[in-house]
């Protein structure tokens, strides 16, 4: 099945790649057009404090800094072992191998100077989590938050950063000015809805990337005839209705549909869990759109 989008340029699918399993280590690239420096251990204490209350700096030199917010106890082996997630910061690098794919690079939807940024971002300083996974998704997605913002503002020369799981990208200058709600910033921040037309047909997929990081899931669409727009909205709906409430969806369950280009009580559609049609391939909830369904179900 090829895919078009951003100027027609032809996407090829590629089913042979897998998601990484749901609740993996969190990674985002912090890009930057010249070289830095690991900030002095003072300052990024201070700043991590700032956004995630008191920290401890196990370890920082020229090449990694470490940081275990206190606040937060990830429970392993059925709550026998309890320990502090560590988020990690590496030193800043050439960038060796691509970030993104043509299929990811296609998805810039919140950071439309992406392309140029991605061209003139040599330099890199990738920051993870580590043993979070033990969390509550939601103490995970504040944490995560809240380390985001706190990486922005402790290395000013950067210029974006991209999400590893989903690929979305935001200028520094976005994050740093973001006024939604703390409580809805995981989803902007780190879910990206794609979106893509099926080369050769009136068919066209929205899909959804990034929720597994939380042992979510991901949502997609296949219809025609329904303005994009409305669908993309539908779905940033949908995930938040998933995680504000611990994802009670199951499959043969009805969601609310869209009528007029909003959602509307008055018609319901369908949903079951399935595989993903775009890769990665990951287990979605698929929403049947009814007369405006594409494909077999």
């Amino acid at each position: 099945m090829g895919l078009s989008e951003k100027e027609e340029k032809i996407l090829q699918q590629d089913t042979s790649q897998l998601a990484d399993h749901p609740g993996m280590i969190f990674i985002v690239h912090l890009l930057m057009d010249e070289m830095c420096e690991m900030p002095d251990k003072e300052h990024m204490h201070k700043i991590m404090n700032k956004h995630l209350g008191e920290t401890d700096c196990f370890c920082h030199d020229e090449k990694v800094a470490g940081f275990a917010p206190k606040k937060y106890i990830a429970n392993f082996e059925n709550g026998k072992q309890q320990v502090h997630p560590q988020l990690m910061i590496m030193e800043c690098l050439e960038i060796k191998n691509p970030i993104m794919d043509d299929i990811a690079q296609s998805q810039l939807w919140e950071c439309p100077e992406g392309d140029e940024i991605l061209e003139f971002c040599k330099y890199q300083v990738i920051a993870t989590d580590m043993l979070a996974a033990g969390l509550d998704y939601k103490d995970r997605a504040e944490m995560l938050v809240d380390y985001v913002e706190a990486l922005v503002e402790l290395y000013p020369t950067c210029k974006a950063v991209v999400f590893e799981t989903s690929k979305k990208m935001f200028t520094r200058e976005a994050i740093i000015n973001c006024n939604i709600p703390k409580s809805a910033r995981f989803i902007y921040y780190a879910v990206n809805v794609r979106f893509f037309n099926i080369q050769g047909t009136n068919d066209k997929i929205v899909d959804s990337i990034g929720m597994g990081t939380l042992f979510l899931p991901d949502v997609q669409y296949h219809f025609h005839d329904v303005d994009p727009d409305a669908v993309v909205n539908h779905a940033y709906n949908f995930l938040t209705y998933i995680f504000d409430n611990e994802n009670p969806v199951k499959s043969g369950d009805h969601i609310d549909g869209i009528f007029d280009g909003q959602m509307s009580q008055e018609i319901q559609w369908n949903v079951q869990y399935e595989d993903s049609l775009i890769q990665p391939i990951r287990e979605v909830i698929d929403i049947n759109m009814g007369e405006f369904a594409s494909g077999n179900r």
